[in-house]
């Protein structure tokens, strides 16, 4: 195979992986053919090879095919690269200059979400929690936030093998009842975590979209209650939009 072919086949397997990144739910081979315009054995011969990569996964059916755990750190690499970390580390620390907290944001990632970047107030006592740390999406504000914003079929194939643990008194841990929260978190494009994920601690979060409406993350302030209430910690959600806003620009459409 000369190097224009070697260029041709590379585009070929990136086409198909920018399909199924970018599609509601895991796609199968007919709708990958529909997506990129490549005849059904060629999509066959290249998932198989991604599938072997682990930049692809198979659902359980063995009909459709999502993103892989290695195409998922890549993605989260590309996205903490220094030439778009700097910008959002700039506006989430004047964020934090401006409320006195910590913020982060998050992406999700199946049923967790991922710490993407984070600001620590000046407060002796704090969290920590590093780039690249995960926490359960269904007791945090993030992970509420996100799973409310996702596609119906996606959300739902989430739901489906989310593990609804216990974390404290307050945790949800019921399916139904968390079906009933994300409607609300949807309706308002807000969320909250009120000591659900460790006690004495209260979030809030936002989305951060694209010009498009496309929800790229979440922004969060997070605080523990003595020094901040869920009540307070509401009160920042102006703030928190508007660095959202400017955060949007940070991410590729």
């Amino acid at each position: 195979m000369d190097d224009q072919q070697h260029a041709s086949a590379t585009l070929r397997a990136i086409a198909i992986l920018e399909a199924i990144a970018g599609a509601d739910g895991p796609l199968g081979l007919v709708e990958l053919m529909q997506a990129t315009g490549l005849p059904k054995p060629t999509v066959h011969r290249i998932v198989s090879l991604l599938e072997g990569a682990a930049l692809l996964v198979r659902e359980a059916e063995g009909k459709r095919y999502a993103p892989g755990p290695r195409l998922a750190s890549l993605a989260l690499s590309s996205l903490t690269h220094t030439a778009w970390r700097a910008p959002r580390h700039a506006i989430l620390k004047a964020l934090v200059d401006e409320i006195g907290e910590t913020c982060n944001l998050t992406l999700l990632d199946g049923t967790e979400v991922v710490y993407l970047d984070r600001v620590e107030a000046a407060w002796p006592l704090r969290l920590h929690f590093q780039t690249g740390s995960r926490v359960p999406a269904h007791c945090s504000a993030s992970g509420k936030l996100l799973l409310s914003l996702l596609p119906a079929r996606e959300r739902r194939r989430i739901l489906d093998t989310l593990p609804y643990s216990f974390h404290t008194a307050n945790t949800i841990t019921r399916r139904r009842d968390l079906e009933e929260a994300l409607k609300k978190i949807r309706r308002e494009r807000l969320s909250t975590d009120n000591e659900e994920y460790l006690d004495g601690t209260v979030c809030v979060a936002v989305p951060v979209e694209s010009k498009s409406r496309q929800v790229a993350a979440a922004l969060a302030v997070h605080a523990p209650v003595t020094r901040m209430t869920l009540a307070q910690a509401l009160g920042c959600v102006p703030a928190l939009r508007r660095a959202a806003a400017r955060l949007a620009d940070s991410f590729p459409e």
